[in-house]
């Protein structure tokens, strides 16, 4: 683990950011609450009367569950709905004989393939898609940032390339798959890369350019719609806001809440005019992949130069580099304290392995992830 403080990093403390509305959508696993294996109880879990001011949603597998938050302003609102949502998750889950999980990945495993939630685009998806499908039982976090139109999104999708591999590290939150450590801190990144449609978005030069690269993906089949647009970055297709993938379910709500303050802080920066690196795809991927293997405890590769460099130099670059965006939104405190625990303490994956070694036992990595959750 690096040895930098980051909290000892120079923040700038002039210049203002844009005033940006966020929201965050969390995807949950399901387990029994004795064998910790993935149950599915989607359905019954979501049954019931809804629960007031709560969005509550079904995702693809019988295994998960999502929640998202309404349009809020502050962190503060974020780390509310998001309290609320999980609790709510977990007492539902509770009545089943089942716990919440926020990992990125299933600690241990369910069937080949994936039981559907009953929707007929689902079995679209699947008649389509195939063995893709069996890969399908993993957790995102998704923050979404509100944008004044689809061309401010794509500046700000463009700026969001170069720390796409900063915010895939910070999140890495799934060591291990069905009983077997992958050798990697997020291999819900590595299972959701085979997609046509997924992983980092193209550079875009304007609104046009967009729909002409999302309309390819329609018309060859990569995508069925443009809800299959799964690039790491994307315009939503039902609200007005741009939308970071590329994280794993975060592991606790406040480090959530951290990276969705961290995302509109980038998003606030990317709008105040300074043109955005056109950085590679081919080192972007491959920055891509360090973060996905190594988390934060490893060396980052700058997606600008691809040379090594320590995580704690590359966070530390961005949060200089969003510092006035962190500060005018009076989320500075949050965001370096947030990455210092991190860094200190270790990100989800770390803590995932800490929690296996101590006896060998993979229940007791779930009995952490409920814990936490």
């Amino acid at each position: 683990m690096s040895e930098v403080d980051v909290t000892a990093l120079p923040i700038p403390r002039s210049g203002s950011g844009t005033a940006l509305t966020i929201g965050v959508e969390e995807e949950f696993l399901l387990v029994d609450e004795v064998t910790g294996e993935l149950v599915p109880l989607g359905p019954q879990v979501l049954s019931g009367p809804p629960d007031r001011g709560l969005d509550l949603q079904p995702e693809m597998t019988q295994y998960q569950v999502e929640s998202a938050t309404a349009v809020c302003r502050t962190a503060s609102e974020v780390r509310e709905q998001l309290l609320a949502a999980r609790a709510a998750l977990a007492r539902r889950a509770a009545a089943h004989g089942a716990r919440l999980v926020a990992s990125g990945a299933p600690v241990l495993g369910g069937e080949h393939p994936p039981p559907l939630t009953d929707h007929p685009r689902y079995r679209r998806i699947m008649e389509r898609y195939g063995a893709l499908v069996d890969g399908l039982t993993i957790c995102g976090c998704h923050v979404h940032v509100g944008i004044p139109s689809p061309s401010e999104g794509l500046v700000i999708s463009n700026h969001l390339r170069r720390w796409l591999p900063v915010l895939l590290a910070l999140s890495a939150n799934s060591p291990f798959h069905e009983g077997r450590d992958t050798g990697y801190a997020s291999w819900r990144h590595v299972v959701w890369n085979p997609w046509p449609s997924a992983g980092p978005p193209p550079w875009f030069d304007s609104v046009e350019d967009y729909r002409l690269a999302t309309h390819l993906l329609r018309t060859s089949g990569a995508a069925l719609d443009d809800g299959m647009v799964y690039w790491d970055v994307r315009l939503s297709a039902n609200h007005p806001t741009v939308e970071l993938r590329v994280c794993d379910v975060a592991a606790t709500v406040e480090e959530a809440v951290v990276l969705a303050a961290l995302v509109r802080a980038i998003a606030a920066t990317a709008l105040s005019g300074e043109a955005a690196p056109r950085v590679s795809d081919r080192l972007l991927r491959v920055a891509l992949w360090q973060a996905a293997r190594h988390g934060p405890e490893g060396a980052a590769v700058d997606p600008l130069s691809g040379v090594p460099v320590p995580f704690a130099e590359e966070v530390g670059g961005l949060l200089r580099w969003c510092g006035a965006a962190l500060d005018a939104a009076g989320d500075t405190e949050l965001v370096v304290e947030g990455v210092a625990r991190l860094l200190r303490d270790g990100g989800g994956a770390a803590r995932q392995r800490k929690a296996y070694r101590r006896r060998g036992e993979f229940t007791d990595v779930v009995e952490l992830l409920t814990t936490r959750t």
